[in-house]
C-alpha cells in the first residue's frame, strides 16, 4: 500500500479531569467578586485595599483563606494569579504560607517607617497613631485607639498625604515620636482586644483596613 492511501494514525482523544475544587461559599465567592478589578491594578497600595475591603465584613479564618487559595489555584487566570501574589504578601501564618506555596508574593516589597503617638486625647478616652511605611511611595495609617475599652481599635484610615495628616493631627494634640516595635504592640493589642469584644462590632473603616493592619503589625515584629 502507498504513503498515498495509508490514513494517517490518530492520537486518541485523553480527557483529563482535574479534581474540582471545593465550592465556594457565599462569603468567599463575594470576596472573589469583589477583588475582580486586580489585574488592572498597577499600585500595590491599591492592590491592597481593594482586597482588604473585599474582605470587609467576612470572618475571614483560616479555613476561609484555605477555600480561597485552592479555587484560585484551581481555576488558573490573571485575576487568581494577581489574587494569590496578593494574598501571599498580605495574609500572615498558614493562609500566607498556601499562598506563597503556589506563587511568588506581589512585589515591590513593603517596609516600615516612623510612628508618632498623640499623648493627649483627640477627645475624652481617645489615643492616635500615626504609622508610616513605603512601598515606592509613603503612606501612612492613622489609628484611633479606645483607651476606655482596653485600647480598642475605633478608627483606621489609609493616607497618602503623610505630611498633611500629621500637620491637621499635630493642630489637634501634641505628637511625639514612638519606636515602630511600640507602635506596633499597641496596635496588635488593640486588634487582638477587638477580637475578643465579640459583642462590640468593628466599626466599617477598621473592617476595610483590617488586612493592611494585620500585614503591617507582623512586617514591624519582623
Amino acid at each position: 500500500m502507498s504513503r498515498k492511501t495509508q490514513r494517517p494514525k490518530r492520537r486518541p482523544i485523553v480527557v483529563v479531569h482535574r479534581p474540582p475544587a471545593t465550592a465556594l461559599s457565599p462569603a468567599q465567592r463575594a470576596f472573589v467578586d469583589g477583588c475582580r478589578e486586580l489585574p488592572q491594578l498597577r499600585d500595590p497600595l491599591e492592590a491592597e485595599l481593594l482586597v482588604s475591603e473585599a474582605a470587609a465584613g467576612a470572618s475571614a479564618d483560616e479555613e476561609f483563606w484555605a477555600g480561597v487559595v485552592e479555587h484560585a489555584v484551581s481555576f488558573p487566570s490573571r485575576r487568581n494569579d494577581r489574587l494569590l501574589r496578593v494574598l501571599a504578601a498580605m495574609l500572615t501564618g498558614r493562609p500566607g504560607e498556601w499562598a506563597a506555596s503556589a506563587v511568588p508574593a506581589e512585589v515591590p516589597a513593603l517596609t516600615v517607617g516612623g510612628a508618632w503617638i498623640c499623648d493627649r486625647s483627640v477627645d475624652a478616652g481617645y489615643l492616635v497613631l500615626v504609622c508610616t511605611y513605603r512601598f515606592e511611595d509613603e503612606h501612612a495609617m492613622v489609628f484611633l485607639l479606645d483607651e476606655l475599652s482596653g485600647g480598642v481599635v475605633r478608627k483606621a484610615f489609609v493616607t497618602r498625604d503623610v505630611q498633611a495628616a500629621h500637620d491637621e493631627l499635630a493642630g489637634q494634640c501634641s505628637l511625639n515620636e514612638i519606636g515602630a516595635e511600640a507602635a506596633h504592640w499597641l496596635l496588635a493589642r488593640a486588634y487582638d482586644r477587638l477580637d475578643r469584644d465579640r459583642d462590640d462590632e468593628a466599626s466599617l473603616d477598621v473592617q476595610r483596613t483590617r488586612l493592611l493592619a494585620n500585614r503591617r503589625i507582623a512586617l514591624a515584629f519582623g
